[in-house]
């Protein structure tokens, strides 16, 4: 049982990377978003960033009690499930329907590198609020800093999008 807790947690050993874990944990949504722009339709996007979204998050509330024992402290690097949550986060605040994003390959490849950039830039500087949210207990703490986090860099982007289309 807590192999599979700790695989949940470190997204399949993603968290183990022994430098910038939470980056590492945070590219293979990224990747994902500018694939799925690419060869799927902007609601299947949509539907799987929900469902990593859901997922990480449920993962990262339900086991954040066990991961604070397990690793001994509240927010440990290996975990990068609050990484998946925060970056499907920031590419869900993207506007829908902009039919001149979605025919541009060159701008869906900008836009995932400029999203993933945004989320890690606002997960490891943690700017007032985001910093407070850490002190929430169990899974919350962990969680809720990185979906804030999303939040700042998903509106940023969104912006940024909004300017160009």
């Amino acid at each position: 049982m807590t192999e599979i807790r700790s695989t949940l947690l470190t997204v399949f050993g993603l968290g183990r990377f022994p430098r910038a874990p939470g980056t590492i944990g945070s590219l293979p949504v990224a990747i994902a978003f500018v694939l799925l722009m690419l060869f799927a339709s902007e609601w299947v996007t949509n539907i799987v960033l929900l469902l990593l979204l859901a997922a990480a998050s449920i993962v990262t509330i339900a086991l954040g009690a066990w991961a604070t024992e397990h690793w001994g402290r509240s927010d440990a690097e290996e975990i990068v499930s609050d990484e998946v949550a925060g970056q499907a986060l920031t590419f869900l605040c993207l506007p829908w329907g902009m039919q001149r994003i979605d025919d541009n390959p060159i701008m869906i490849i900008g836009i995932g590198i400029v999203g993933f950039v945004l989320f890690r830039i606002f997960d490891i500087l943690k700017p007032p609020p985001i910093n407070g949210l850490q002190s929430l207990r169990d899974g919350w703490g962990v969680l809720m800093d990185d979906l804030v986090a999303g939040l700042f860099a998903g509106g940023l982007l969104w912006l940024l999008v909004w300017q160009l289309a």
